[in-house]
């Protein structure tokens, strides 16, 4: 028996590992798909800095100036909420297009499809890392004094990515099989930005209005950019992300044990 063939036999668990194991293989691919995409350019990946930042400096002081909120407090919470909502946005979004982008591989040999979640993945997060630096300066001068409750950050970050992982695998399943769910999910996480407190603030919501802060994007990103503007989250929105977080990871294992070996018929 061949070890395609023998692969192709393996549990969901054994194919799952086989790809999230081989940091080699996609990290390297992420890399690339980064160091391609600047290609020629004088100051590559600097690009994601620069851009986001003249954003930033763009909208602030408006934005600050139309909802009557003070500039240094503004300021930080609209830098962390656009870093942020860039790294869910282009996520979710390019987790659509994870196997149908990959098709030149999975259609040559055999690869386990996680493998290509964690490529997506992980270049979301050079992007990322190359945008959160911006916040540093944007603290220091809005003066935010970090407390121990900062440390948070780091397992609200493990939460987002083991969701991002789950959803790369369940969009990336049903976006490969019916094409036209990519546009139905680019245009709900755009609608989904103006009702994640981005740009505005919580407080500033009447208390009729408050359920939109029930979405998980809102949930997460309060666990992410709270500890970073001295806060503490609110114990809600972790009971909340933790039991979508159970939700995603059972669709997404069901999915991925039931259609993953159909993925590269469907391309």
């Amino acid at each position: 028996m061949s070890q395609a063939h023998s692969n192709l036999h393996r549990s969901a668990w054994a194919d799952w590992w086989e790809g999230t194991r081989r940091t080699d293989i996609w990290w390297t691919l992420s890399w690339f798909d980064i160091v391609l995409r600047y290609r020629r350019s004088m100051l590559g990946p600097i690009w994601l800095t620069l851009s986001m930042g003249a954003m930033i400096a763009g909208m602030g002081p408006l934005y600050s100036s139309l909802f009557g909120t003070e500039l240094s407090k503004f300021f930080p919470h609209l830098t962390l909420g656009l870093i942020f909502w860039s790294l869910f946005s282009s996520i979710v979004i390019e987790s659509c297009n994870t196997f149908v982008s990959s098709a030149h591989y999975l259609k040559q040999g055999y690869f386990p499809i996680s493998l290509f979640v964690w490529r997506s993945m992980s270049r979301n997060v050079i992007q990322f890392a190359h945008q959160i630096v911006i916040y540093i300066p944007v603290a220091l001068w809005a003066g935010i004094s970090l407390s121990w409750s900062a440390l948070l950050v780091f397992p609200a970050m493990v939460l987002l990515l083991i969701n991002a992982h789950a959803l790369g695998l369940a969009l990336g399943l049903i976006c490969t099989r019916f094409r036209d769910v990519t546009q139905i999910v680019t245009s709900v996480m755009q609608m989904l930005m103006f009702l994640t407190p981005v740009f505005w603030m919580p407080e500033s919501l009447p208390g009729r209005a408050k359920y939109i802060l029930w979405n998980p994007l809102a949930q997460m990103l309060d666990l992410l950019r709270t500890p970073l503007m001295g806060g503490v989250a609110d114990m809600h929105n972790w009971l909340g992300i933790l039991g979508w977080t159970v939700g995603t990871v059972v669709v997404s294992s069901m999915l991925f044990a039931k259609y993953r070996r159909r993925v590269v018929y469907w391309l």
